[in-house]
């Protein structure tokens, strides 16, 4: 059986090979080691394995030294472990998706000013999207009048053109493109035909994060010919570079890494990565998977690196982001609200769900059963509407049918587009869609497709009874059942326009959850995961019309989805504003001035929520939203920041609990520091967790101004339950870009079963306020002597 693995040589990469002293290699010279790097692994695989049963797939050359192959026995990677030169093997794994007024709701409109405009915000970043591609004629990728044809200075990617994809794609806005998909090929997973071999997206979900991060300001967002709004990305004035390594089948780790290795390499400043293993990996600790070392590795070069934290929710521990160097995001609802009213003919009102058109003018339009105007009247002739030929044209003609669906087998057989198909084909008035069963109808399941007909879905199993009640009550049947006069009405409302209600976000029910985890054994670690949340829900963005992932949406250019992979590319695009008004800060500190400026209550000081199973909604902790919802404008302006170099993150690393120094210098490459981390609690991060406090323990932190001016800051601890907390200094005075140093002691005070959550908050008398969430475990107090 054909297997890929992922090899790293003991070799350096280009970015720390050390003959050269005077810094990372560029240019010729890079290129000169990159090919050398190339060809020893081609001799090295030819001296152990035998020609024919294998097929190198990629070198990586830049963050990493290694390759991955596609051999035809497990006893290749045993071969390959015990080789001299190697540093590692890990079998190549499945990686899958984390599947426009945000702007605003964020704060990032608000800061555009400041940056020269909406059309300058993020001018001179690169956004680095791993993802499905991009469709080049989206006009959310439009080159605007400001860009000029060449790419920031610092950028050397380059454009691979292809099947639609043609040369002049890459246009000011698309600075960089190209594809992986060596693995996909190898398993046979990958068609051409389908999948495209070029950076073309087949799928949209590329398209859609793009846009979210850097789609070009107040572009319409047309679907089925009505114009839904404005879109703009978070930083309307980036650039994009596309590395293509996801598809409709997913993705493979191989060709993901392959894609970070390029990306770094081409030289982008932000990597917005919304796809993750499907699974943890094997092994010691979750922070040395292959990818997750990579990825430090790319920070390091000074990239940062956003990825989804996973769809896995409310699932406790369903994060599937695990490491303290890459911004972690959660995925929260908007304000932004569709509202769909039917007005029956006795009166009643229902609110319903669904974005179409009304029924034409103020006509009242007879209702009739789906069931009742078929050929075939047993318990589902209908069919769910799935079938046109099922009806009988001359009763359907001017009414509102009534189609039931069960909802939980919505994305199985009782899919929308079959529905709208349907009626539009019958030519019915329009419909008006029930649950069958339940009725309640789960507001996942709730229409979010732009139709041409007009359409309403009955989300409230009270005002379905009350629908049919009424239509029962008004419908004239003979002794076998077959209905003689339809005498219920109903008129559908339009449901196209958004109000914006002001409501607070609330982390999505699907949004995956902390505690975070060291292991595939499920043992919980000392790093706060999520790191923030952004909005996920219900998302406008650009969309392939070649797509046939979402058949609701086929053939348009924006649509609407949610996930997790929606919240990420927000938090890049506000990464890419930071990066553009502090050039200089580093990964760590942008994620720090993210965090701690992040809003936990909503504008009347009221604690944000999350969603639970069945609609249940609780106060949210922060392993629901991590530090809380990202808030742009304060994120440019910190006052304080905590920074974390590589060889901190080392000391992490080599203070996981089961991790020794061999397995983290197979990681990565570098021995554990002569000063070690007693826990991993004590990396400089803007946030404390501690999975298992017995008695007290103490983290020391140090923090940064990037204030204007002198600042004096008091803290303020609101202390986690059965936990003592103690801040030294509890007030300090720091000067721009001076250090100072903070303690925090906490001490059980009352063993629990469960984490508990607090905050140190550091006001400032210049108005700023730096927020430090605390989640701990109350494990035990030490008794005394």
């Amino acid at each position: 059986m054909y297997q890929v693995y992922m090899v790293v040589m003991e070799d350096d990469p280009v970015v720390s090979y050390k003959a050269s002293r005077k810094g990372v290699m560029r240019g010729e010279e890079a290129q000169k080691y990159k090919e050398m790097a190339t060809t020893k692994h081609d001799v090295f695989l030819e001296s152990f394995l035998t020609v024919g049963s294998y097929k190198k797939l990629y070198s990586y050359t830049h963050l990493l030294n290694g390759f991955a192959v596609h051999a035809n026995s497990e006893k290749a990677a045993k071969i390959l472990s015990g080789a001299k030169g190697v540093r590692l093997v890990q079998e190549d794994i499945k990686m899958a998706k984390m599947t426009t007024y945000t702007p605003k709701y964020i704060g990032a409109s608000g800061v555009w000013p400041l940056l020269g405009g909406a059309e300058n915000s993020g001018d001179g970043i690169v956004i680095g999207m791993i993802d499905t591609g991009i469709d080049p004629k989206n006009p959310s990728f439009a080159s605007f009048s400001n860009q000029s044809k060449q790419p920031p200075p610092n950028f050397k990617g380059m454009c691979r053109s292809g099947d639609r994809f043609p040369p002049d794609s890459c246009n000011g806005k698309i600075v960089g493109a190209r594809w992986f998909a060596r693995a996909g090929q190898a398993t046979g997973e990958f068609n051409a035909t389908i999948h495209y071999a070029s950076p073309y997206d087949p799928d949209g979900h590329g398209s859609h994060t793009a846009s979210t991060a850097a789609g070009n300001f107040h572009t319409p967002a047309i679907s089925r010919g009505y114009n839904f709004g404005y879109a703009s990305g978070m930083a309307p004035g980036a650039r994009l570079a596309v590395y293509k390594a996801a598809y409709p089948f997913g993705g493979y780790m191989s060709d993901v890494i392959a894609a970070v290795d390029q990306a770094v390499e081409d030289g982008v400043d932000v990597i917005s990565l919304s796809m993750a293993p499907s699974s943890v990996s094997p092994g010691p600790a979750a922070f040395l998977n292959l990818l997750e070392t990579q990825l430090l590795l790319a920070t390091k070069a000074g990239v940062s690196v956003v990825q989804a934290v996973g769809n896995g929710g409310p699932d406790a521990s369903s994060v599937v982001s695990f490491s303290p160097w890459i911004t972690s995001v959660a995925a929260s609802t908007t304000d932004r609200k569709y509202n769909k009213t039917i007005v029956a003919g006795n009166g009643q009102i229902f609110s319903c769900g669904g974005l179409s058109p009304p029924t034409p003018g103020d006509t009242m339009y007879p209702l009739a059963l789906a069931d009742d105007v078929s050929t075939d009247n047993s318990t589902d002739g209908s069919n769910g509407c799935q079938d046109p030929k099922v009806f009988i044209r001359s009763l359907v003609q001017g009414k509102v049918i009534v189609c039931m669906i069960v909802s939980s087998n919505y994305y199985q057989g009782d899919n929308f587009a079959g529905i709208i198909d349907t009626i539009q084909k019958i030519g019915a008035a329009g419909v008006v869609i029930i649950d069958r069963y339940s009725g309640d109808v789960d507001y996942e399941y709730q229409p979010i497709f732009p139709t041409a007909v007009p359409s309403a879905m009955v989300v409230d199993g009270v005002d379905m009874m009350n629908l049919m009640e009424y239509y029962e009550n008004n419908t004239a049947r003979d002794g076998d059942g077959t209905v003689i006069t339809f005498g219920a009405t109903v008129r559908i409302l339009e449901g196209r326009r958004a109000s914006y209600s002001g409501e607070r976000p609330e982390v999505a029910d699907y949004s995956s959850r902390g505690p975070n985890i060291e292991n595939s054994q499920m043992q919980l670690a000392d790093v706060l995961k999520p790191n923030v949340m952004a909005p996920g829900h219900h998302i406008w963005g650009a969309w392939s019309p070649t797509s046939d992932a979402l058949p609701e949406v086929q053939g348009e250019s924006y649509a609407i989805l949610s996930g997790t992979s929606m919240s990420t590319p927000h938090v890049a695009g506000v990464v890419a504003l930071i990066k553009q008004r502090h050039p200089k800060w580093s990964p760590a500190m942008i994620m720090s001035a993210i965090m701690t400026t992040a809003d936990v209550t909503d504008r009347s000081g009221r604690p944000l929520m999350a969603r639970r199973d069945v609609g249940a909604v609780v106060a949210a902790t922060p392993f629901d939203m991590g530090a809380g919802a990202i808030n742009a404008a304060r994120a440019l302006d910190p006052g304080l920041v905590f920074d974390a170099t590589y060889r901190e993150y080392l000391q992490f690393l080599c203070a996981v609990p089961g991790v020794d120094e061999a397995a983290v210098r197979r990681a990565v490459g570098a021995s554990c520091p002569t000063s070690r981390a007693r826990w991993c609690s004590d990396l400089n991060a803007p946030s404390v967790t501690v999975a298992s406090l017995v008695g007290s323990r103490r983290v020391d932190r140090k923090v940064w101004s990037v204030g204007a001016e002198n600042e004096t800051y008091m803290a303020y601890v609101r202390a986690p339950d059965g936990v003592a907390v103690r801040v030294s200094p509890d007030e300090f005075t720091v000067a721009p870009g001076e250090t100072a140093a903070l303690r925090i002691v906490l001490n059980t005070t009352a063993p629990g079963n469960a984490f508990s959550f607090g905050e140190v908050v550091l006001r400032g008398d210049k108005k700023h306020s730096v927020r430090i969430p605390l989640a701990v475990y109350p494990a035990a107090v030490l008794s005394g002597p």
